[in-house]
């Protein structure tokens, strides 16, 4: 029996790909759909087995397209047949390196963010499409318009206004490092046991959701978080900045390389308002997470 796959060249620099084409995935299905943008990006690699690779100028553009078409067509799927959502547990996180990143990892640090999720939700599916690969993955439009079966000026049109619905929750140029700077702060308090620099930093209402191997634990209040963030502090000191979710994020890792702990922050007028920890060994294993420096 003959082997499709791709030659092992090609496999690695799919694996290179592999967290941007899950950004771009998750971006389009939506902040429920870890498994269907898992499954979305094992269709690309299925696709991608069957062309020859030797024959595509750009592998990273191709696969971004590819992982946009499959995408719209299961948000498409969708609109003919709803299925329900489940609020009661933990979406997949998604997780870049937060180190020197190309253009399009750093416009998603600073205009992805829990409150654009929202609204990208509430786009059509040709809006969404356009709006995504565009402006946050740098998908030129005449390679858009091909997918949607739509003139170039016509996708610019749809992503214009996808543009303005958005426009309201895109943060301020600089929003990422400023929201770093909480984030450290936050830290560098919680390593002192700074209680209060910690309540200076915390929302009085902030919301600290930690996932466990024995389920998801909530805990609310600045006074409540505040009083154990020293627990998990010197970890995450010793970890390496991340994006989660267009988040500023933390990965810790322990002494055999095993990771330890995901921390993403949702920062808002200089205080921190929502904390996500994932410490559940199997919830991280999945994660395809970066390796230790």
């Amino acid at each position: 029996m003959s082997d499709t796959s791709p030659p092992d060249t090609v496999a690695d620099e799919f694996e290179a790909q592999r967290d941007r084409l899950r950004a771009v995935a998750y971006r389009m299905l939506g902040s429920h759909a870890d498994a269907d943008a898992e499954d979305v990006v094992q269709e690309a690699w299925l696709r991608l087995s069957r062309q020859d690779a030797a024959a595509l100028d750009n592998l990273a553009g191709w696969l971004t397209t590819v992982v946009g078409r499959i995408s719209l067509d299961v948000l498409r799927s969708r609109q003919a047949r709803p299925v329900a959502s489940y609020d009661d547990r933990l979406p997949e996180l998604v997780v870049l390196d937060d180190g020197p990143a190309p253009d399009d990892d750093a416009v998603l640090a600073d205009a992805v963010g829990p409150a654009l999720l929202v609204v990208l939700e509430s786009l059509g599916p040709s809006e969404r499409l356009a709006f995504v690969l565009h402006d946050l993955f740098a998908v030129p439009f005449d390679d858009i318009g091909r997918i949607l079966g739509r003139s170039t000026a016509a996708t610019k049109m749809l992503a214009s206004r996808a543009r303005r619905k958005v426009q309201g929750v895109e943060p301020p140029a600089g929003a990422a490092r400023e929201q770093r700077r909480v984030v450290q702060a936050f830290l560098a308090a919680a390593r002192h046991g700074d209680f209060d620099e910690l309540l200076r930093v915390l929302d009085p209402e902030v919301k600290l959701t930690v996932d466990t191997p024995s389920g998801v634990v909530v805990t609310l209040g600045a006074t409540k978080v505040a009083s154990g963030a020293h627990l998990s502090a010197g970890a995450a000191a010793q970890g390496r900045a991340a994006i989660v979710d267009g988040r500023p994020g933390i990965i810790s890792w322990r002494d055999d390389g095993t990771p330890l702990s995901v921390v993403a922050f949702t920062v808002v007028d200089g205080r921190i308002t929502d904390m996500t920890v994932v410490i559940d060994p199997a919830r991280l294993a999945l994660m395809n997470l970066p390796h230790p420096a």
